[in-house]
């Protein structure tokens, strides 16, 4: 049963609060208002996020940034600056986007409490992934390593129009904060305040009651089901959410679900099965498809291997 499978991860996991949210980063898309990279810092430091990227910023962080920072300034002066969203993620295994609303091609959609139990769950599972060189008794006693810490990102966009169709595609799952159906905007600095507290929150009760079955991803069924008790009222229903429970191998990164995506496009209008001028939705799907199947590094291989014997033939 998940729920067993998730209470023996619970049990076993001897992280600290500051292994979980290490594998927390906050990536900030084409930013107007270098204010605005200041105060989510700010936001990130009161709730023990330490990472922050900052994909292409409109103006460069600048003295506006570092008063607006306050207690977050370390943060603010280690944030990586990227030319790209896909150089931003291209290591991340699990990615998230702050959208107020849904779009063409939706991807799941969750709260920031489901948002933070899904990457506790992932952090769990991908740390007692055991390498060929590794028993799983020296994973247990020697718990975030390089080899073993997933690299989660949460993405958000700028400040008047939020994430591009394009850019929402990147993430596995959407978050959206329940807020003023009139008017459901926040700042972003805002936005990063409220997810790195659900995050936060849940960090501390994750790890004062490790010896308990956390209650809500018993199994998959409690989040789809969380979903769909909205779909009623909502024009645009959530998607069923299925979380992978056993990974017996890291999870593959953005960068080779990408990969995946272009090689299978290229391999099907090679084999005139789609029109490389009329692509459409294709690629979005395909990369729907890949988050779907949450795959590892063996299956990323064999899939691999599969699509390059097809090309020669």
């Amino acid at each position: 049963m998940a729920h067993d499978a998730l209470a023996t991860t619970a049990e076993l996991s001897p992280f600290s609060i500051n292994d979980y949210l290490d594998c927390v980063q906050v990536v900030m898309v084409n930013t107007t208002l270098p204010a605005n990279i200041g105060s989510a810092a700010r936001a990130m430091h009161t709730m023990g996020l330490s990472r922050l990227s900052v994909v292409d910023p409109k103006l460069p962080v600048d003295d506006t940034s570092v008063s607006h920072a306050a207690g977050g300034h370390k943060i603010l002066s280690s944030a990586r600056i990227a030319p790209t969203l896909e150089s931003a993620i291209a290591d991340c295994q699990l990615v998230f986007a702050a959208s107020s609303r849904s779009r063409h091609l939706p991807r799941p959609v969750v709260t920031p409490t489901q948002a933070a139990k899904i990457i506790f769950h992932f952090i769990d599972q991908q740390s007692l992934v055991t390498p060929d060189d590794q028993s799983l008794d020296s994973k247990i006693s020697n718990p975030v390593t390089a080899k073993n810490k997933p690299n989660i990102a949460i993405l958000f966009g700028r400040e008047d129009r939020g994430l591009t169709n394009e850019e929402l595609a990147h993430a596995d799952y959407h978050i959206q904060i329940d807020a003023n159906p009139a008017y459901p905007v926040l700042n972003v600095a805002s936005a990063v305040q409220v997810i790195a507290s659900f995050i936060y929150a849940y960090a501390r009760n994750h790890l004062q009651d490790k010896s308990k079955t956390p209650d809500s991803l018993s199994d998959t069924a409690s989040l789809s089901g969380a979903a769909n008790s909205n779909e009623q009222n909502d024009a645009h229903p959530m998607l069923d959410i299925y979380l992978r429970q056993q990974w017996d191998e890291p999870a593959i990164s953005q960068q080779q679900l990408q990969q995946l995506t272009d090689r299978i496009t290229t391999l099907m209008v090679d084999r005139g099965l789609a029109n490389s001028e009329h692509l459409r939705s294709l690629p979005l799907r395909l990369s729907r498809l890949g988050a779907r199947l949450q795959l590892d590094q063996k299956e990323y291989q064999l899939l691999s291997a599969l699509i390059a014997k097809l090309a020669k033939e």
